[in-house]
Order: structure tokens, then C-alpha cells, then sequence
């Protein structure tokens, strides 16, 4: 385990940039959300960003590819130019679980180049929870906030910061982060991780169980009674999804600049009326069939498909973004309510 103060910040961020690009949260007029750190930023101590990380990985829209058309001839232009060497400093425990669930979506054969490209340059240096807010619910996932995983993980105790290597790629960052940190004790970080423990004990969502949930429980609450009620009030905004750090859904459209065609993958929702909308129509045409397959994917979908794996982590910002109030929380609350006592 390497430390240092965490006042020389500004110096560790200048050392890292060294060698990769650095991203960080940091505090802007619209609320906390990642940037490219230049000199003079201040790294936001906020729990969480507006948006997740998933951004540098999964960008809300990019431009996939050109196509040069002259006549009846057409010439294919990669615009990739992402080939650096990047880190992602202060990524939160949920968010970390987050890219594992997109890993599974992105990198999964045939694997998507473009995530993949991304992937295979970053290293996450994660950041635990001093403060967990009233909106988190993590550990009903299995995530451990004072445990963040991650290439390095990072606890903050006092003046001091503290990082340890989980991985190769974490080891080999912070053997270039020797001159700047000192040697600290594998238990250094540990008052710091038993009050995390002891702040989400308190948390309002503390006791939420995923229990009910899982594989194979697709035809036991399909038809449950209570979608109808629970989604009577959705607006179908798609908020929830934008700022949710597993929310996977896009859609690619070209866009004919006169010079030639430009391709872009975009962010879609399954909560728009247009949601993969085809000459047919749209296979799920009220909001409470968008609204449950929301939900029913992030609880039972995604984890027949991946081992029990859930593509929820708690992050919370569905609770503190959606207009009218409704989240995950509720949804699990009501809908498995029958095996509270099982």
C-alpha cells in the first residue's frame, strides 16, 4: 500500500499525467460530472458525479465511422483515434461494478471494438465511500464501499490518502507513483473502512434484500399486479436511464453531411415510445410493458443471462434524478414484498 497527502493531489495528478490521460470528477456549474484534468481543476469530493464514468467507455454519442461516396464507390474511414494510456481517478464502488456488468455486454464475442479499445487503455483507481448518502443502497448488490476495487483502490483517512494495487495494471502504476508516495502498512486504511461500515448500517436503505430477485423469476412477475400501478405515473422521461451507469441501450443512425456519410452510435431508452420502433410498429406499445421491462431486465434479465450477476449496483442517482419518485427501491419493495418472510 502506497500514501500521500492528500493535499499534494494536484501532485499526483501531474505525475500520473506523465504517462496517461487523467479523468477525474470534478465540480462544474451543473453539478459534478468526469473531465480530462488540466491543471487548476479540483477534484470533486461529491459521492457521486451526475453521470457516471461509463461516459469515457460508452460516450452518449460518437461517431462510429465515415463513408467517402463518389459515383458507385464507396470508401469505409475508421475514425478512431482513442490510443492512449488513461486513468480514471475516484471511481466509487458502485460505479466499478457498473463497467463489470457493461464488460459483459461489450466485451462479449463478437466483442465491440470501439468499448474494447477504451477498455484495454484505462486504469481505474477507485475511491471509497467516506460518505455514503441516504440514496445509496450498494450493498444490497454485494458491493462493499470501503472495499472499491478497482486496478488501485483509495480510502481517504484523515490528510492522507491511501492506495493499494488490486491488479497488473494497478501495480505498475503505482511503482511509477514511488518518487511522489511513501510505503504505508497494509492495515493503514482500516479506521477508515470500519466507519464506511458503520455510516451504511445507518443508511435508510440498509435492510433492502435482492433476494426475491434473480434467475429464473421472469414468470413469476411478469404479470404481477403491481406494474400497473407502479407505473402509472412514469412519465417516461428516460432520466433514470441517462443517469444510470449500466443502462446499455443505443441506437446508430447516418447523417449525410453533403461531403459524404457519418454514422453515430447515440444513447437510446426502453423508456421512449419509440424504442426500437420498426415498419411494424414497437413490440412494447404502453408505458407499463416499457416501464416493467425496465426493471425486469436490471432484476431478472441480465442475471439469467449472466451468472446471477445484477445490472443494478445501488448507485442511487435514479433516486435522487427521477421527477416523480420512482426507483428501483420502490419497485423491489412492492414487487417482492411476498418473500419478505420466506
Amino acid at each position: 500500500m502506497r500514501a500521500i497527502s492528500y493535499a499534494k493531489l494536484d501532485t499526483l495528478f501531474a505525475k500520473i499525467a506523465e504517462t496517461h490521460g487523467v479523468y477525474l470528477p470534478v465540480e462544474g456549474k451543473k453539478g459534478t460530472d468526469y473531465k480530462r484534468w488540466e491543471q487548476g481543476d479540483v477534484y470533486s469530493t461529491a459521492l457521486n458525479s451526475n453521470r457516471s464514468p461509463k461516459d469515457i467507455f460508452f460516450p452518449q454519442s460518437e461517431n462510429l465511422m465515415d463513408f467517402k461516396v463518389e459515383g458507385k464507390s464507396i470508401e469505409i474511414v475508421d475514425t478512431r483515434s482513442e490510443s492512449e494510456d488513461f486513468v480514471i481517478f475516484g471511481v466509487r464502488a458502485c460505479d466499478v461494478k457498473s463497467i463489470e456488468v457493461l464488460d459483459r455486454v461489450f466485451l462479449k464475442e463478437p466483442a465491440d471494438s470501439y468499448y474494447e479499445n477504451r477498455r484495454s487503455h484505462a486504469v481505474i483507481m477507485s475511491m471509497a465511500c467516506t460518505k455514503p448518502a441516504e440514496t445509496c443502497f450498494c450493498k444490497t448488490f454485494g458491493i462493499d464501499p470501503a472495499e472499491p476495487m478497482g486496478d488501485i483502490a483509495c480510502w481517504v483517512d484523515g490528510e492522507v490518502l491511501y492506495m493499494n494495487a488490486n491488479t497488473e495494471k494497478g501495480e505498475a502504476l503505482l511503482e511509477k507513483l514511488e518518487g511522489i508516495t511513501e510505503e504505508a502498512s497494509a492495515d493503514a486504511a482500516d479506521t477508515a473502512k470500519a466507519l464506511i461500515t458503520e455510516r451504511m448500517a445507518k443508511l435508510p436503505l440498509a435492510a433492502l434484500k435482492a433476494d426475491a430477485f434473480g434467475a429464473g423469476k421472469t414468470q413469476k412477475y411478469f404479470d404481477h399486479p403491481a406494474w400497473a400501478e407502479l407505473s402509472e405515473a412514469c412519465l417516461g422521461c428516460g432520466t433514470c436511464t441517462y443517469v444510470c451507469p449500466t443502462c446499455q441501450c443505443y441506437d446508430i443512425k447516418d447523417f449525410n453531411t453533403g461531403h459524404g456519410v457519418k454514422r453515430f452510435r447515440c444513447w437510446d431508452s426502453c423508456m421512449y415510445s419509440d424504442f426500437t420502433q420498426m415498419s411494424a410498429g414497437q413490440p412494447r406499445l404502453t408505458q407499463l410493458e416499457r416501464f416493467r421491462q425496465r426493471f425486469m431486465h436490471k432484476l431478472v434479465y441480465y442475471p439469467e443471462n449472466n451468472d446471477g450477476m445484477f445490472s443494478c449496483v445501488g448507485c442511487g442517482r435514479c433516486l435522487a434524478k427521477c421527477p416523480i419518485k420512482m426507483n428501483i427501491a420502490k419497485v423491489m419493495k412492492t414487487i417482492g414484498k411476498e418473500n419478505d418472510n420466506d
